[in-house]
């Protein structure tokens, strides 16, 4: 057997903002995918991935129970290929800010959930909010926290757009242009980054009335306007919001910014060859970097490896 493949996922804006119902933009990234496959001489991995799937398995069979209403599985089926040895065979980083367990997410609910929403259908705001809602419960049993979007890009592979909590669509990007000079791109932070910490320390920092504030005034604003720029083609702009939102983000965000990157970051800003921002929750994984000049910021940066994502 093996599953068709889902992709790794990035989320160019929107990190945290999204809680506070900020606009968000996340696109499909090819680069990286997985598939369910079951192989007569697992590996290592097959076997502790299979274990996974086990757990994921009794997980979701909770969530079958409890809501029948929002979603059911072909329990037998998922039960017994998972007894046979089925596992996800992935080249998705995991911890990494690329969507590692939205592709199992989505690999698993297009094999076994019955009744499913599929890609060819007339994607409504309803069935997308259903989507998501879905995913949110399955990933959940990742991360204890998920917003579903993950999983739905996986799913759909078609780049989304955030408007709010309850007011999201499928949306199209400017095209690339491969001779373009300015480019969207990955730096590697060589640290595996852990997801529910950082949301941990981002939900006690909301405590705090000046955060709040910030997150109002500040983040939000700036990624709504580069979200906009962003989606209209308007570079000028773009470059101008993104630099906003660096700064705030190294300012207030310094805890999800492995320390050994401050000083790069401060760098990119003061010298605008590159700004930095972070790439999922942070705390290590990549860090998502935008440059009006890819030969300048390559210079720049040439200690570390760039991984271009879009070129513009």
């Amino acid at each position: 057997m093996k599953g068709p493949l889902f992709y790794s996922k990035i989320l160019l804006f929107g990190e945290y903002g999204i809680i506070r119902d900020s606009k968000g933009l996340s696109i499909p990234y090819n680069f990286y995918n997985g598939a369910l496959k079951k192989s007569e001489e697992p590996t290592e991995e097959a076997i502790s991935s299979n274990k996974s799937l086990r757990s994921f398995a009794s997980y979701l069979e909770g969530l079958h129970t409890q809501q029948p209403e929002l979603v059911t599985f072909d329990l037998e089926t998922l039960k017994n290929d998972v007894e046979t040895g089925m596992y996800f065979d992935s080249s998705i980083p995991q911890g990494y800010g690329v969507g590692s367990s939205g592709a199992l997410v989505a690999a698993i609910y297009d094999k076994y959930a019955t009744n499913k929403i599929t890609v060819l259908e007339n994607l409504t705001r309803e069935k997308l909010l259903q989507l998501k809602n879905i995913f949110s419960q399955m990933e959940s049993f990742f991360h204890g926290k998920s917003s579903g979007l993950d999983p739905l890009n996986s799913y759909l592979s078609i780049p989304i757009l955030i408007n709010s909590k309850d007011n999201i669509e499928a949306t199209g990007i400017p095209t690339q242009s491969f001779d373009g000079k300015g480019a969207v791109f990955l730096l590697d932070s060589g640290i595996v980054g852990e997801t529910a910490p950082m949301v941990s320390i981002f939900m006690e920092n909301l405590k705090d009335k000046g955060f709040r504030a910030m997150l109002k005034n500040q983040f939000v604003k700036y990624t709504d306007a580069c979200v906009e720029n962003f989606l209209h083609g308007d570079m000028k702009s773009l470059f101008t919001n993104t630099k906003k939102l660096s700064k705030v983000v190294l300012n207030h965000f310094k805890p999800m910014i492995p320390e050994q990157f401050h000083a790069i970051w401060q760098h990119g800003i003061d010298t605008n060859d590159y700004y930095l921002k972070l790439c999922g929750s942070g705390g290590g994984g990549y860090i998502l970097g935008f440059t009006e000049d890819l030969e300048r910021a390559k210079t720049s940066l040439k200690d570390y490896k760039l991984e271009v994502v879009y070129q513009f």
